[in-house]
């Protein structure tokens, strides 16, 4: 029997045929699936698979359980699934999850459901207690009054908003006045029984706005603390610090303890070991710095010694989990343009910590979900393939596919060929790049050939598979791309992953210029068609190359991309990021050289070549004049050009129906003008 039985049904019956090519109708039609959790008690895995509908224009995501030994899989619910799984390590198999804000159980085959909690309104992010008496989860809590209505009582129709210092929005959403806090409380016949308020009185968040959720907080093993991250800073000071700090507060006096005293940079992830002698959390030393290396720290909690694990390895730490005997941990992290297993030992001794690397090839491992003996449960992409569950042996790293979502479709689909090539820079150093080639790749032919370029700016191009900027449905459509890991990008060393800062104009540009100039030498690349496209600091470096390309390209596309510094940096609101990779504001007397040796509207002059801009109306990292100055440039300037201009996204596209309207837009925009 297949690993989840009915769901394999519907994709197969999907109308199909042999060899197909990519479509974005079909790219949506694939199951995503995540891991949810391990039982090693019973030998199962807990995963949910979302799948969208196009006519709802929205995802339903449903549980499903699977046998380590790939046998015994099952639906577990036929309701959607939109919460978390509590716990999952009974030996009588009792499931215990979050469903809507509230607490139910059910048994290890998804029958016998129940709801255990009955709380007033729905909570978000609940966690049991160790000892199973208390709660734990998140909530608003009013803290500055910023609506005109919240100021005056009288004036109760006001929709104004009132601000006397920055951070008044984030990423895609306004200040309301409100925070999240961290909030325990007993748990008596399904209540919550004198809940506290952990940060009380305190004007600060966590989890963290705006991605944080569970992981920013949790029970000590003994439950009589808690464990919680924050970055205890507002306003202006906010807006300008990554400065997030691990805090221990202990239920018997009330109190909190700031575990990370003194470390200035992003400190985030923490969790015990099994006997909860142990804390370690990922950790970056510099204020300001949000792509600085990331480390792994360990705080010995019965000495208070604290050891920075990874601080003599030449790379970057992702996320991790504890080896089940707690002598060992497994990280991820970037290397070589893709993103592996690592293993870290010698954590609790007066040795060397080291580093090994458990798993190899052309794939990326995208998070490690627990162990189970000499099994790792992890999850893996490819850019021909979507995330599915494997286990990894922890000796030799050998990889086995555990799901089989997708495999119905991908038996029919005709794949695109990756390939790893070697690009020498304009300062001598050895580029990788990912080249992929149309399904039915001909050498004999020409291609028209794209030039990706990735965001981040320090975000890794690995093997990842993308449901909008997907290679295999790009080379469906008769394209080759090539995908260079330039200046920037982690997995190629530390040195390599900083040189991009204060530099976004200089060698990363040449970067991309000479990886495109190294694949058109090749006869099946058509040189008068090339296009180059991307997002975010890609988009910026589309806006880039427009100046500089000195007619290489023939179309571009460039979503979210920042056009003029200088008006990004008087409305982007992280300014820390800012403030580190362009050097700061344009208003200094000491001018940081980025406004005019790194700034696409300085090259204004320059332009000459068709390009779609695509913007986000709700994104504030890379808010809406960037896309809009850029788009009348070029239609003032008598440039082919196209606005996509989507009013409820922000710096991604997130609506099933808007990315298939981007992926469509996208195609004919190309097909126009290459």
């Amino acid at each position: 029997m297949k690993n989840f039985l009915g769901f394999g049904l519907i994709i197969a019956a999907m109308t199909v045929n042999a060899q197909q090519k990519m479509t974005p109708e079909l790219l949506w039609q694939l199951g995503r699936v995540s891991a949810e959790s391990i039982n090693s008690q019973t030998k199962n895995v807990l995963y949910a698979v979302t799948t969208y509908n196009l006519e709802d224009n929205k995802g339903s995501r449903k549980l499903y359980s699977i046998g380590i030994d790939g046998k015994g899989g099952s639906l577990l619910s036929d309701e959607p699934y939109a919460g978390h799984i509590i716990r999952n390590n009974d030996k009588s198999g009792i499931i215990t999850y979050a469903h809507k804000g509230q607490i139910w159980t059910m048994n290890a085959d998804g029958n016998d459901k129940k709801q255990i909690s009955n709380f007033d309104s729905p909570l978000d992010n609940l966690q049991i207690s160790p000892d199973g008496t208390m709660i734990l989860y998140s909530a608003e809590v009013p803290t500055f009054k910023i609506y005109g209505s919240d100021r005056y009582a009288d004036l109760p129709k006001s929709n104004a908003y009132v601000f006397d210092d920055l951070n008044y929005r984030h990423w895609d959403y306004w200040n309301n006045g409100k925070t999240q806090h961290v909030f325990y409380a007993n748990f008596e016949n399904g209540k919550a029984i004198s809940p506290v308020d952990v940060m009380k009185d305190e004007p600060f968040d966590c989890p963290q706005r705006p991605f944080g959720g569970m992981e920013d907080f949790l029970w000590t093993p003994d439950s009589k603390g808690i464990v919680y991250v924050s970055k205890k800073k507002v306003g202006k000071d906010y807006a300008q610090s990554t400065n997030t700090d691990i805090y221990l507060y202990t239920l018997a006096n009330k109190t909190t303890k700031n575990l990370s005293e003194g470390m200035m940079g992003y400190d985030t992830n923490p969790a015990f070991n099994k006997d909860g002698s142990l804390l370690a959390w990922n950790s970056m030393a510099e204020d300001g710095y949000e792509s600085d290396k990331n480390d792994l720290v360990v705080l010995n909690l019965r000495s208070g010694k604290k050891l920075n694990l990874t601080s003599q390895w030449d790379g970057t730490v992702a996320s991790w989990k504890w080896d089940s005997n707690s002598d060992k941990i497994w990280f991820l992290a970037a290397v070589k343009g893709t993103e592996q297993v690592f293993e870290l030992s010698n954590i609790a001794s007066d040795k060397t910590p080291r580093v090994k690397q458990l798993t190899h090839g052309q794939f990326d491992i995208n998070g490690i979900l627990g162990q189970d003996g000499n099994k790792l449960v992890l999850t893996r992409t490819d850019m021909n393939h979507a995330a599915e569950i494997y286990l990894a042996d922890t000796k030799s790293g050998a990889l086995s596919q555990l799901t089989h979502v997708n495999d119905a479709v991908y038996k029919t689909l005709a794949m695109g060929k990756v390939e790893e090539r070697h690009v020498r820079t304009t300062d001598g150093k050895d580029m990788l790049a990912w080249v992929i080639y149309p399904p039915d790749f001909d050498p004999a032919k020409k291609y028209p050939t794209l030039l990706y370029c990735q965001g981040g700016p320090q975000s890794a191009l690995s093997q990842f598979y993308s449901f909008r900027w997907n290679f295999q449905l790009m080379a469906a459509n008769g394209y080759i791309i090539i995908a260079p890991n330039r200046r920037g990008m982690p997995g190629h060393g530390v040195q390599w992953n900083k040189d991009i800062s204060g530099d976004w104009g200089g060698q990363p540009i040449r970067d991309y210029l000479s990886a495109i100039d190294d694949i058109a030498k090749e006869p099946y690349v058509d040189k008068n068609r090339l296009g180059a496209v991307g997002a975010s600091y890609g988009g910026f470096s589309i806006y880039m190359l427009a100046g500089v390309h000195n007619n290489r390209f023939k179309s571009f596309i460039a979503h979210d991309g920042l056009f003029d510094l200088r008006s990004w940096y008087g409305t982007t609101e992280e300014l820390w990021f800012a403030n580190k990779e362009i050097g700061g504001s344009y208003w200094k007397q000491d001018q940081p050289a980025s406004y005019k040796n790194a700034n696409p509207i300085e090259l204004a002059d320059k332009w000459n070549t068709p390009i779609m801009i695509v913007q986000g109306g709700t994104d504030y990292r890379v808010p809406v004049e960037q896309g809009l100055e850029a788009f009348q440039l070029a239609q003032l300037k008598g440039i082919k050009s196209r606005l996509l201009y989507l009013p409820e996204e922000n710096h991604w596209v997130t609506g099933m129906q808007n990315g298939i309207l981007w992926q469509r837009e996208f195609f004919k925009w190309l097909k126009e003008t290459l």
